[in-house]
């Protein structure tokens, strides 16, 4: 399940934005201020993400996310846009589901588990079907916590070969996962091990 990181008020249907821009302006602005967490902090750590590649995933999607160093716990939004914009994604489909996660530095180790579970969910047709279709916030989330995830916890322990396999052995995962992953590796090649 996506709770305890999501809850209904951290979903938004419909938002008008003017483009790519402007959506990761109003989320940020909005996860900031349910989170009470810095607003221009959270605006730097998504357009720092963003402009290492885009976190557009494919099949009308994106998951913007950063790693930052003064939050403890994740933070997320799902937002459903009203009109898609163009994300820059690998298949050039305009983006109108952005899943945003926060998530403390501290407990980068969890990240990619975490990212790997919230991309593997979305890749599903029916749960984006289901979420382009919801009328309320908590249809949205009844929509994610319906399906047979994990709960996403910042304790989760990772692997050197879950992520090669994450990277390599998933030909299907989505770009800016790909990129999460070599981001991490390269950060912190020790701190990844086989166990």
């Amino acid at each position: 399940m996506i709770s305890p990181i999501l809850l209904e008020e951290d979903i938004s249907l419909d938002l008008v934005t003017k483009g790519k821009q402007s959506a990761l302006s109003k989320i940020a602005i909005r996860i900031a201020r349910r989170s009470g967490l810095d607003e221009q902090v959270v605006l730097r750590g998504l357009f720092d993400r963003e402009r290492l590649d885009s976190t557009g995933i494919g099949r009308g999607m994106a998951i913007p996310h950063a790693l930052l160093e003064n939050i403890s716990s994740p933070a997320a939004s799902l937002t459903r846009l009203a009109q898609a914009v163009d994300f820059d994604g690998p298949d050039d489909d305009p983006v109108d589901l952005i899943y945003t996660i926060l998530w403390p530095r501290s407990a980068s180790s969890a990240f990619l588990p975490a990212l790997s579970q919230i991309c593997r969910l979305l890749r599903a047709s029916q749960v984006r079907e289901r979420l382009r279709l919801a009328e309320s916030a908590d249809g949205a989330l009844a929509v994610l916590e319906t399906q047979l995830l994990p709960r996403i916890s910042t304790n989760l322990h990772t692997s050197l070969e879950g992520m090669e396999l994450c990277r390599l052995g998933d030909a299907a995962l989505p770009r800016g996962a790909r990129v999460a992953v070599d981001d991490l590796l390269s950060e912190h090649p020790n701190r990844y091990t086989s166990r």
